[in-house]
């Protein structure tokens, strides 16, 4: 039974979501990998990029060509629209910033030596090919399996060769995740590296408790965790959607996709008091750090979230 079987767990009236949804790579959640992706192809493609996915491109490109106009880094698709311009800017910039993030968290977690890395809801994750991983590492892909078969179809179609081994454990995160993983070849004896991007908003409260408790169980001593955080007064981005819905008809509608519950479990509390060390950056912080501040004029949609970082002890 998934998560969202039991009906105390219902997405609001207003939501896109049902109980026990499923999607394609261009449709629902799979829409905002697409998005993601585009980002860090803009990214890559611009002048003097923070971080550089060489192939975010090929597979935004490969769902339609109104994907591949999302992600010009010239963002030629808002000529004549200079806010829209700054502020979808803006949105590339918060995209880069955390990559950024989580990549020195994955560069560290090897450097201490865990050779085991789990990402949960990989979307269009193209680290276990970009990375420069040390022999023996093996990076898990869990996702739902349309959007890992898509990933996966387009790069091999595009020659890709992952720099890890990679496994991929095609499962919705409100089934039974943890066996499919083990299916797959995860060691619980060894330290893992977790990482949860841009996922818990999509997540019902209680099934983020239970993601937590579930990789909580799963780790060893040594293992390691990074997850975004998000506050309930992010930015909600709701005119960086609408032009892109007037200008590309594309429609990913992110309000209506995730949940918003304020009695939502404080992430880094929740692990401190299970046993994991936690550290916490503000993404505005770590934004402005390496010189894409957010403009005052655009405060207000600019998204608030934190970087959280954790250890378990030995």
């Amino acid at each position: 039974m998934t998560d969202l079987d039991d009906s105390s767990v219902q997405p609001p009236p207003s939501s896109l979501r049902t109980a026990g949804d499923s999607w394609d790579i261009t449709e629902l959640v799979g829409a905002t990998a697409l998005g993601v992706a585009a980002a860090r192809a803009a990214e890559t493609g611009g002048p003097n990029p923070l971080i550089r996915d060489e192939f975010a491109f090929t597979l935004v490109s490969s769902a339609g060509s109104a994907w591949a106009r999302l992600a010009d880094p010239d963002l030629s698709w808002l000529d004549g629209d200079e806010q829209g311009q700054r502020a979808h800017r803006l949105g590339i910039d918060y995209q880069a910033v955390r990559t950024h993030f989580f990549d020195r968290y994955f560069g560290d977690a090897v450097d201490a030596g865990l050779r085991q890395v789990v990402i949960l809801a990989a979307g269009l994750d193209s680290r276990a090919y970009r990375l420069d991983w040390p022999a023996g590492t093996t990076v898990y892909e869990v996702d739902q399996p349309k959007v890992l078969e898509y990933k996966t179809r387009i790069l091999e179609s595009a020659g890709a060769v992952p720099s890890a081994a990679r496994g991929t454990v095609a499962v919705d995160l409100r089934d039974d995740w943890p066996a499919a993983l083990a299916a797959a070849g995860f060691d619980r004896t060894q330290p893992t590296a977790w990482l949860a991007e841009g996922l818990l908003p999509y997540l019902p409260s209680d099934a983020q408790d239970r993601l937590f408790e579930k990789f909580t169980a799963l780790s060893a001593p040594g293992s390691r965790v990074a997850i975004e955080v998000f506050g309930m007064n992010s930015g909600s981005n709701t005119s960086r959607w609408q032009r892109m819905r007037e200008r590309l008809g594309l429609d990913v509608n992110v309000q209506a996709l995730t949940f918003h519950e304020p009695d939502r479990s404080d992430a880094a509390e929740w692990l401190a008091g299970h046993g994991w060390r936690v550290t916490l950056v503000d993404n505005r912080e770590e934004m402005a750090r390496l010189g894409r501040p957010v403009p005052d004029d655009l405060t207000d949609d600019a998204v608030r979230s934190t970087l959280l970082r954790a250890g378990l002890g030995d």
